[in-house]
Protein backbone atom coordinates (compact mmCIF):
# COMPACT_ATOMS: atom_id res chain seq x y z
CA UNK A 1 0.00 0.00 0.00
CA UNK A 2 1.10 3.42 -0.83
CA UNK A 3 -0.50 6.74 0.47
CA UNK A 4 -2.78 8.55 -1.79
CA UNK A 5 -4.38 11.29 0.24
CA UNK A 6 -2.97 13.57 3.49
CA UNK A 7 -4.36 16.02 5.12
CA UNK A 8 -1.14 17.84 6.62
CA UNK A 9 -2.23 20.24 10.00
CA UNK A 10 -5.56 21.62 8.52
CA UNK A 11 -7.53 24.37 10.00
CA UNK A 12 -10.44 25.11 8.80
CA UNK A 13 -13.20 27.75 10.10
CA UNK A 14 -16.70 30.01 9.06
CA UNK A 15 -16.18 33.22 11.09
CA UNK A 16 -15.63 32.61 14.69
CA UNK A 17 -16.38 29.12 14.62
CA UNK A 18 -13.27 26.47 13.72
CA UNK A 19 -14.74 23.22 12.13
CA UNK A 20 -11.32 21.28 12.17
CA UNK A 21 -8.22 22.68 13.61
CA UNK A 22 -4.46 20.68 13.34
CA UNK A 23 -6.13 17.79 10.98
CA UNK A 24 -3.52 15.14 10.28
CA UNK A 25 -4.86 12.01 8.57
CA UNK A 26 -3.30 9.80 5.96
CA UNK A 27 -5.29 7.35 3.85
CA UNK A 28 -3.55 4.62 1.89
CA UNK A 29 -4.23 3.40 -1.52
CA UNK A 30 -7.14 0.80 -1.60
CA UNK A 31 -8.57 1.65 1.73
CA UNK A 32 -12.51 1.91 2.32
CA UNK A 33 -12.45 4.42 4.90
CA UNK A 34 -15.91 5.67 6.46
CA UNK A 35 -16.61 8.72 8.17
CA UNK A 36 -18.73 9.30 10.91
CA UNK A 37 -19.04 11.29 14.02
CA UNK A 38 -21.49 14.38 15.78
CA UNK A 39 -22.79 16.87 13.87
CA UNK A 40 -21.06 19.19 12.27
CA UNK A 41 -18.01 18.03 13.83
CA UNK A 42 -15.93 18.54 9.79
CA UNK A 43 -16.56 14.76 8.44
CA UNK A 44 -18.20 16.66 4.87
CA UNK A 45 -15.83 19.41 5.16
CA UNK A 46 -12.79 17.46 5.39
CA UNK A 47 -14.40 14.97 2.12
CA UNK A 48 -14.83 18.03 0.24
CA UNK A 49 -11.37 19.42 0.42
CA UNK A 50 -10.14 15.88 -1.05
CA UNK A 51 -11.43 16.96 -4.29
CA UNK A 52 -11.33 21.16 -3.67
CA UNK A 53 -14.76 22.49 -3.47
CA UNK A 54 -13.58 23.34 0.41
CA UNK A 55 -10.20 24.86 0.51
CA UNK A 56 -8.10 24.68 4.04
CA UNK A 57 -7.61 27.78 5.79
CA UNK A 58 -4.37 26.50 6.85
CA UNK A 59 -2.38 23.55 5.81
CA UNK A 60 -2.18 21.52 2.79
CA UNK A 61 -4.35 18.77 1.42
CA UNK A 62 -2.04 16.37 -1.16
CA UNK A 63 -3.78 13.67 -3.72
CA UNK A 64 -1.23 11.23 -5.80
CA UNK A 65 1.52 13.27 -3.79
CA UNK A 66 0.46 16.53 -4.86
CA UNK A 67 -0.62 19.67 -3.37
CA UNK A 68 -4.05 20.30 -4.64
CA UNK A 69 -3.72 23.88 -4.61
CA UNK A 70 -1.60 24.03 -7.28
CA UNK A 71 -3.44 21.32 -9.76
CA UNK A 72 -5.96 21.87 -12.48
CA UNK A 73 -9.27 21.48 -10.16
CA UNK A 74 -11.13 20.69 -12.94
CA UNK A 75 -9.09 18.29 -14.11
CA UNK A 76 -8.84 16.64 -10.25
CA UNK A 77 -12.63 16.28 -9.94
CA UNK A 78 -13.35 14.29 -13.55
CA UNK A 79 -10.72 12.10 -11.76
CA UNK A 80 -12.25 11.63 -8.42
CA UNK A 81 -16.05 10.21 -8.16
CA UNK A 82 -18.55 11.76 -6.15
CA UNK A 83 -21.95 10.47 -4.81
CA UNK A 84 -23.84 12.58 -2.32
CA UNK A 85 -27.14 11.97 -0.86
CA UNK A 86 -30.30 12.28 -3.21
CA UNK A 87 -30.27 12.59 -6.82
CA UNK A 88 -28.52 14.97 -8.50
CA UNK A 89 -28.50 13.80 -11.79
CA UNK A 90 -29.31 16.04 -14.58
CA UNK A 91 -32.84 16.21 -14.88
CA UNK A 92 -32.88 16.88 -19.05
CA UNK A 93 -30.67 13.93 -19.96
CA UNK A 94 -31.65 10.61 -19.71
CA UNK A 95 -29.74 7.71 -18.08
CA UNK A 96 -27.23 7.15 -20.37
CA UNK A 97 -26.10 10.52 -20.71
CA UNK A 98 -26.18 11.15 -17.01
CA UNK A 99 -23.55 8.31 -16.58
CA UNK A 100 -21.87 9.24 -19.45
CA UNK A 101 -21.03 12.72 -18.72
CA UNK A 102 -17.70 12.62 -17.31
CA UNK A 103 -16.48 10.08 -19.93
CA UNK A 104 -17.83 11.72 -22.59
CA UNK A 105 -15.33 14.85 -21.48
CA UNK A 106 -12.17 12.24 -21.35
CA UNK A 107 -12.61 10.28 -24.59
CA UNK A 108 -14.10 12.99 -26.81
CA UNK A 109 -13.03 11.03 -29.74
CA UNK A 110 -13.97 7.49 -28.75
CA UNK A 111 -17.78 6.91 -28.24
CA UNK A 112 -17.44 2.98 -27.92
CA UNK A 113 -15.17 3.42 -25.41
CA UNK A 114 -17.92 5.55 -23.43
CA UNK A 115 -20.49 3.40 -24.60
CA UNK A 116 -18.94 0.41 -23.28
CA UNK A 117 -17.94 2.33 -19.60
CA UNK A 118 -21.89 2.96 -19.33
CA UNK A 119 -22.92 -0.59 -20.26
CA UNK A 120 -20.17 -1.96 -18.10
CA UNK A 121 -21.64 0.39 -15.08
CA UNK A 122 -24.82 -0.40 -15.87
CA UNK A 123 -24.64 -3.92 -15.07
CA UNK A 124 -22.37 -3.82 -12.17
CA UNK A 125 -24.98 -1.49 -10.24
CA UNK A 126 -27.87 -3.77 -10.78
CA UNK A 127 -29.56 -1.78 -13.50
CA UNK A 128 -31.38 -2.98 -16.66
CA UNK A 129 -30.36 -1.64 -19.87
CA UNK A 130 -34.00 -0.83 -20.55
CA UNK A 131 -33.72 2.59 -18.30
CA UNK A 132 -30.93 3.28 -20.70
CA UNK A 133 -33.42 5.80 -22.32
CA UNK A 134 -35.10 6.94 -19.32
CA UNK A 135 -35.33 10.03 -17.60
CA UNK A 136 -34.52 10.88 -13.82
CA UNK A 137 -38.07 11.22 -12.85
CA UNK A 138 -39.30 8.17 -14.18
CA UNK A 139 -36.97 6.11 -11.91
CA UNK A 140 -37.39 5.27 -8.27
CA UNK A 141 -35.17 6.70 -5.12
CA UNK A 142 -33.01 3.32 -5.69
CA UNK A 143 -32.81 3.44 -9.30
CA UNK A 144 -31.53 7.20 -9.21
CA UNK A 145 -28.70 6.40 -6.69
CA UNK A 146 -27.61 3.78 -8.59
CA UNK A 147 -27.21 5.87 -11.47
CA UNK A 148 -25.69 8.43 -9.59
CA UNK A 149 -23.14 5.53 -8.20
CA UNK A 150 -22.74 4.67 -11.78
CA UNK A 151 -22.08 7.99 -12.97
CA UNK A 152 -19.80 8.77 -10.18
CA UNK A 153 -17.36 5.42 -11.28
CA UNK A 154 -18.21 5.82 -15.30
CA UNK A 155 -14.72 7.49 -15.61
CA UNK A 156 -12.96 4.92 -13.75
CA UNK A 157 -11.55 7.18 -10.96
CA UNK A 158 -8.61 5.88 -8.37
CA UNK A 159 -10.86 7.55 -5.66
CA UNK A 160 -14.19 8.02 -4.88
CA UNK A 161 -16.05 10.04 -2.05
CA UNK A 162 -19.51 9.65 -0.98
CA UNK A 163 -21.52 11.84 1.29
CA UNK A 164 -24.41 9.71 2.91
CA UNK A 165 -24.89 8.45 -0.54
CA UNK A 166 -27.86 6.04 1.43
CA UNK A 167 -29.28 8.36 3.50
CA UNK A 168 -32.85 9.17 1.20
CA UNK A 169 -34.13 5.46 0.24
CA UNK A 170 -35.37 2.79 2.33
CA UNK A 171 -33.79 0.40 4.58
CA UNK A 172 -33.85 -2.30 2.44
CA UNK A 173 -32.86 -0.32 -0.66
CA UNK A 174 -30.21 0.70 1.81
CA UNK A 175 -29.06 -2.65 2.22
CA UNK A 176 -28.96 -3.93 -1.33
CA UNK A 177 -26.77 -0.77 -1.90
CA UNK A 178 -24.57 -1.57 0.81
CA UNK A 179 -23.79 -5.08 -0.97
CA UNK A 180 -23.26 -3.77 -3.85
CA UNK A 181 -21.12 -0.74 -3.12
CA UNK A 182 -19.19 -3.59 -1.04
CA UNK A 183 -19.35 -5.64 -4.42
CA UNK A 184 -17.64 -2.60 -6.22
CA UNK A 185 -14.94 -2.15 -3.81
CA UNK A 186 -14.27 -5.46 -3.75
CA UNK A 187 -13.86 -5.58 -7.44
CA UNK A 188 -12.35 -3.18 -8.32
CA UNK A 189 -9.77 -1.95 -5.35
CA UNK A 190 -10.55 1.29 -5.55
CA UNK A 191 -10.36 4.15 -2.58
CA UNK A 192 -13.39 5.02 -1.13
CA UNK A 193 -14.36 8.14 1.64
CA UNK A 194 -17.78 7.09 2.16
CA UNK A 195 -18.99 9.78 5.20
CA UNK A 196 -22.04 8.33 7.50
CA UNK A 197 -24.27 8.93 10.24
CA UNK A 198 -24.90 5.53 10.84
CA UNK A 199 -22.20 3.32 12.72
CA UNK A 200 -23.84 -0.30 11.87
CA UNK A 201 -23.29 1.03 8.23
CA UNK A 202 -19.73 2.46 8.88
CA UNK A 203 -18.37 -0.53 10.45
CA UNK A 204 -19.95 -2.89 7.83
CA UNK A 205 -18.20 -1.68 4.91
CA UNK A 206 -15.21 0.09 5.79
CA UNK A 207 -11.72 -1.43 5.97
CA UNK A 208 -10.76 1.46 8.62
CA UNK A 209 -13.30 3.81 10.26
CA UNK A 210 -12.29 7.61 11.26
CA UNK A 211 -14.74 9.10 14.04
CA UNK A 212 -14.23 12.49 14.55
CA UNK A 213 -15.71 15.12 17.31
CA UNK A 214 -15.52 18.74 17.25
CA UNK A 215 -13.21 18.54 14.65
CA UNK A 216 -10.61 16.26 16.20
CA UNK A 217 -9.75 12.57 15.31
CA UNK A 218 -11.44 10.57 18.10
CA UNK A 219 -9.96 7.01 16.33
CA UNK A 220 -8.79 5.46 12.94
CA UNK A 221 -9.05 1.93 13.11
CA UNK A 222 -10.36 -1.18 11.82
CA UNK A 223 -13.91 -2.03 12.71
CA UNK A 224 -12.73 -5.05 14.74
CA UNK A 225 -10.15 -2.92 16.43
CA UNK A 226 -12.56 -0.25 17.31
CA UNK A 227 -15.52 -2.03 19.04
CA UNK A 228 -13.20 -4.33 21.02
CA UNK A 229 -10.54 -0.93 22.05
CA UNK A 230 -12.52 1.95 22.04
CA UNK A 231 -9.98 4.60 22.25
CA UNK A 232 -12.14 7.67 24.21
CA UNK A 233 -15.25 7.76 26.18
CA UNK A 234 -17.28 9.23 23.07
CA UNK A 235 -16.19 5.95 20.78
CA UNK A 236 -17.48 3.74 23.55
CA UNK A 237 -20.91 5.79 23.31
CA UNK A 238 -21.03 5.79 19.79
CA UNK A 239 -20.40 2.00 19.68
CA UNK A 240 -22.01 0.71 22.41
CA UNK A 241 -24.84 -1.12 20.80
CA UNK A 242 -22.84 -3.02 18.59
CA UNK A 243 -20.82 -4.01 21.26
CA UNK A 244 -23.21 -5.19 23.46
CA UNK A 245 -24.52 -6.95 20.08
CA UNK A 246 -20.96 -8.80 19.72
CA UNK A 247 -21.17 -9.83 23.48
CA UNK A 248 -18.01 -7.50 24.33
CA UNK A 249 -17.53 -6.47 28.33
CA UNK A 250 -18.63 -2.89 29.51
CA UNK A 251 -15.54 -1.94 30.10
CA UNK A 252 -14.98 1.85 29.50
CA UNK A 253 -11.55 0.96 28.04
CA UNK A 254 -10.02 -2.24 27.24
CA UNK A 255 -5.71 -3.28 27.43
CA UNK A 256 -4.92 -5.19 24.18
CA UNK A 257 -4.45 -8.73 24.98
CA UNK A 258 -1.74 -9.52 22.80
CA UNK A 259 0.49 -6.60 23.83
CA UNK A 260 -1.34 -5.02 26.94
CA UNK A 261 -1.21 -1.75 24.94
CA UNK A 262 -4.39 0.65 25.97
CA UNK A 263 -6.65 0.69 23.09
CA UNK A 264 -3.88 -0.30 20.65
CA UNK A 265 -4.47 -0.72 17.21
CA UNK A 266 -3.39 -4.28 14.93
Amino acid sequence: MNTVIEFKDIKKAYGQQTIVEHFNLTIERGQFVTIIGSSGCGKTTILKMINGLIAPDEGTVYVEGKDIKNEDLIALRRNIGYSIQGSVLFPHMTVEKNIAYVPELLNKDDKARTRAAVEKWMKIVGLDPQMLKRFPDELSGGQQQRVGIARSLAASPDILLMDEPFGAVDEITRVQLQEELRKIYEQTGITILFVTHDISEALKLGTKVLVMDKGQIQQFAEPTALLRYPATDFVRQLVAKERRTCGLPEEKLLTCEYCGVMNHEH
